[in-house]
């Protein structure tokens, strides 16, 4: 039964952004990826779904290897953002991260006033020319996720203060400041309240205009809202991966069938 609204129009026409060739993940003896190979498309949105434990969160904290301080972990295969292999031994990992930015599952500001939480990256990147500059970079941070008028008059007021939705766009802008060109998000609205999630997803489709964005979600309705591209992992492999229009409407493997069903997972 597939949700009554699918956003997949244009869903072939972009260039890829991001190509994974076989790549498998290991935890130690535990392999977590087995020969994920997909290509994600430049300035969309591009949702992952499948049941807890399947290789999702692993597969999105690949791409801006923030796995390697996991004791352990090795890989084999290519993740290749702009055709360049980020797993090559002379990739500036920090470089790396700045193009690639993360929103985690819960908000999770500093416990530091709204304008040091988005000023953060600018300043330990040198972005800013002046503190004029930096005020100017933060305000148009929070422009953009749609916050600016809500704490304008509160900027040096405590970020933790603000409301659990609030918290979440700024995590957003705090990722956004320094203008990534990809935005990782690992389940953005799974603590947020149905009048907070609706807003992510219209900042996840407006920021979609600049930023390709890869979303994890366990709701598979949301997948269907804001996606035009939807993956469905299983046990650490790819099951299926096309338009998200065609995976809900008319999916190839059975297994994402029952899944998407209910009838699995």
């Amino acid at each position: 039964m597939a949700p009554a609204k699918i956003a997949s129009k244009g869903a072939a026409k972009a260039p890829v952004k991001i190509d994974v060739k076989q790549f498998n993940f290991y935890y130690g003896d535990f392999q977590a990826l087995k020969d994920v190979t997909l290509s994600i498309h430049e300035r969309m949105i591009t949702a992952l779904i499948g049941p807890s434990g399947c290789g999702k969160t692993t597969f999105l904290r690949s791409i801006n290897r923030m796995n390697d301080s996991i004791k352990g972990v090795h890989t084999s295969g290519e993740i290749l953002i702009d055709g360049r292999n980020i797993g090559d031994s002379t990739v500036d990992v920090v470089d790396l991260r700045q193009r690639v930015g993360m929103v985690f599952q819960r908000p999770n500001p500093f416990p530091q006033s709204i304008f040091d939480n988005v000023a953060f990256g600018p300043r330990v990147l040198g972005m800013a020319t002046s503190p004029a500059d930096l005020a100017e970079r933060v305000k148009a941070s929070l422009i953009e996720v749609g916050l600016w008028d809500e704490v304008k008059n509160a900027l040096a007021g405590p970020a933790q203060a603000l409301n659990p939705g609030q918290q979440q766009r700024l995590c957003i802008a705090r990722a956004v400041a320094t203008r990534p060109e990809i935005i990782l998000m690992d389940e953005p609205c799974s603590a947020l309240d149905p009048v907070a999630t609706l807003k992510v997803e219209e900042l996840m489709e407006k920021l979609a205009k600049d930023y390709t964005i890869l979303v994890v979600t366990h709701n598979m309705q949301q997948a269907a809202r804001v996606s035009q591209w939807t993956g469905f992992f299983w046990l650490g492999e790819l099951v299926e991966y096309k338009p998200t229009s065609d995976l809900f409407t008319r999916p190839e493997a059975q297994l994402t069938e029952d899944y998407i069903t209910g009838r699995r997972g």
